[in-house]
Parts: structure tokens; sequence; C-alpha cells
């Protein structure tokens, strides 16, 4: 990971969505100075909209693996929070839990694709804007905003009280855009706001770089760059690990469930072990 620490220096907007316009406080929102829950809520508070009818049928297939009720919980978020996700896609998998959860109370921000990114980038982002509008029930609050490392606001600064990435780390170090992304997270947090990382625990007994190409990084160096960049670690969660996963596959974390890059070879042998073992962390903005 030598070349990676270099690159974080460690070791040593688009419009928003109809009537949202503007980074504005949002609905609900507490003053930067309160200090948020005194207990995180139950996994149970979520549990209601797991079970609801609006959830796409792929989501829901893969709640066994990522446990959204028990990691939300455990980051803490609850109906009058200001969350904003980093990336959720068109199949925005958090997206259809939190959207409604926050609706009335709190507020969710969608950072998403600017419109210089890659075109299959630009492209799943217009088919979030296009679920975004075709349920209005479910979505009519959401705000969207340009995200890519540190050259937009993701949410007005001091705004958010979380900001959560689920699975990003990986392609952030591999471009050189860990730093100038955690910059961009800490600047929208209100101070005590809490950054929520779910990524692919890698081994530590095999090279950081060698498995960060699998898809896999270091929970010590994530750690370690994230507490450099004004963040405290706040807690851990192994509710998204996985001892099945051995990390050794030969397309790497893709071999897993749900890529499956493999297709059909090996095929329930990857869907025995299920998908990828993963870090899940919480810290809070110094």
């Amino acid at each position: 990971m030598r070349s990676a620490a270099r690159r974080v220096t460690l070791l040593s907007a688009l419009p928003l969505l109809g009537a949202c316009a503007g980074l504005g406080e949002p609905r609900g929102a507490r003053s930067s100075g309160d200090a948020g829950p005194a207990s995180p809520p139950a996994s149970t508070t979520f549990e209601g909209l797991l079970r609801g009818a609006h959830r796409r049928p792929a989501n829901v297939a893969r709640d066994g693996a990522r446990h959204p009720a028990q990691t939300l919980a455990f980051f803490g978020v609850r109906s009058d929070s200001r969350v904003v996700e980093i990336l959720p896609g068109s199949a925005g998998y958090y997206l259809e839990i939190l959207a409604p959860f926050l609706r009335e109370r709190g507020s969710y921000v969608a950072a998403s694709r600017p419109a210089d990114a890659p075109p299959a980038y630009v492209a799943d982002h217009q088919r979030l804007l296009e679920r975004l509008r075709a349920e209005p029930a479910l979505y009519d609050r959401v705000r969207v905003t340009a995200f890519s490392a540190d050259r937009h606001p993701v949410a007005e600064p001091g705004s958010a009280d979380f900001v959560l990435t689920f699975r990003n780390l990986h392609n952030w170090i591999e471009r050189n855009e860990l730093e100038a992304s955690l910059r961009a997270f800490h600047r929208a947090l209100r101070p005590g706001g809490v950054l929520g990382v779910v990524d692919h625990r890698a081994r530590t007994d095999r090279p950081a770089e060698e498995q960060l190409r699998l898809g896999y990084v270091r929970e010590d160096f994530a750690v370690a760059a994230i507490e450099a960049a004004g963040f405290r670690l706040d807690g851990r969660s192994e509710v998204n690990a996985n001892p099945r996963d051995t990390k050794d596959h030969p397309e790497g974390v893709w071999t897993l469930p749900p890529t499956l890059r493999l297709k059909d070879r090996d095929r329930e042998r990857w869907l025995a072990i299920g998908e990828s073992d993963r870090f899940t962390l919480r810290f809070v903005k110094r």
C-alpha cells in the first residue's frame, strides 16, 4: 500500500431535483451544536421499511448480506437526521430505506455523479433521477448534489449529521481521490457529525496493494487515513463480517455475489461463500 499511502499523504453541482434547488438548510434540521442521540436507535426502527412493497426485489434479496437495519442503527441514524449518502446509484439500496425514513422529519441527500463523469456513470445518474421523479410519494424531498472527490460540495458546509459511504474506499484509493473525498465529507459534516464507512476488508497477511487490485482494503489503513483527515474512530461493528470470505478469489471481490464475474464457473462455490467480508466503521468529525 506504499504508493497508496503516499497518495493520501498518510504514512509520514449537479442541479437539484425538482423544486429542491439550492443547498440551503434542510427541513427539520437541528443546530450544529446539537450532540445527536444519546444512544443509537434500535435496528427495529428500520424493520418496517425493509418489508415495504416499494423496495426492489434485487435489493431485498441482499438484506441477509448487507444487514441494513443493524448497520444504520450502529451508525446512529434517526428519523430527524440530516444524511448524505455518497453515490447511491440507480439501484438505490440504501436510498429506498433512508429517503422514506427521513422524509418527514429529516433530510436525505444523494451525492451522485457530476455531468462530466464517464458516460456509463452519467447514464446511471440519469436513471437515478428518473427513479426519483417516478416515485414522488417516496422521493419528492430527496436532494441531489454532485460528488467527485472535493470538486463539488456534497452538502452545505456543516449541515450534515451523517455522511455514509458503502464500498467506495477501494475505488478512491486507486484513483488517488481518497484524501480529497474525505476532505469533502469533513467539510459537509457538522462538528461531531458521523462518517459511516463500510468496505471490503483485506487480509493482513497479504500485500495491501495486491489486495487493493482485488477490491479489498486493509482496515488499519482505512482507519489511519480517515483519522488523518480530521476524524476520530468512534466504533467498529462486525455486523457485515463474513468469515467464509478467504479473499483470494480469481476475480477478487467481484468473484462473489452479487457480481459473480465468473458467471457459471464454480457458481455454487461462490454462492456458498456469499458476499464479501466487510468492516463497518463509525467516525466522528473532530
